[in-house]
């Protein structure tokens, strides 16, 4: 129960911080700053998703986390830390070719990070655990 309410208040958090960034930016945004904010609203929903099914479990009796949903968290967070591996790597490869703020591309590499581990648990979430 504590991890749901600490992954919506931490959403709810990114989602007001995300709010107030864009009503005190400049009217005009450029294509990196309007996708940057796509993924985070993506992740945002992500985590009121996550805090929802622990709350929903809460309310069912059920306990909060089983042993497939461990094991399904387990498997997406070490896929998805191997495909992150690669995206570090194609980040530096960029770095070197490209004149881009390191700031910039260490947030981008923070963000790719988290949509591959969404994908990689929404991959293995819908498809499930295949003879194991």
């Amino acid at each position: 129960m504590k991890r749901a309410v600490i992954a919506f208040f931490v959403s709810v958090l990114v989602l007001a911080s995300v709010i107030m960034w864009l009503r005190m930016s400049p009217e005009g945004m450029s294509i990196h700053e309007v996708t940057q904010i796509g993924i985070i609203f993506l992740m945002v929903v992500f985590g009121l998703f996550f805090a929802w099914r622990r709350f929903s479990s809460v309310r069912r009796g059920e306990p909060v986390e089983d042993e497939m949903s461990k094991r399904v968290m387990q498997k997406a967070s070490s896929l998805s830390y191997f495909i992150s591996l690669y995206l570090w790597v194609f980040v530096i490869y960029i770095n070197d070719r490209v004149d881009v703020d390191t700031e910039v591309l260490i947030g981008s590499g923070i963000l790719g990070m988290s949509v591959i581990f969404v994908i990689s648990w929404l991959i293995i979430y819908l498809r499930g655990l295949r003879n194991e």
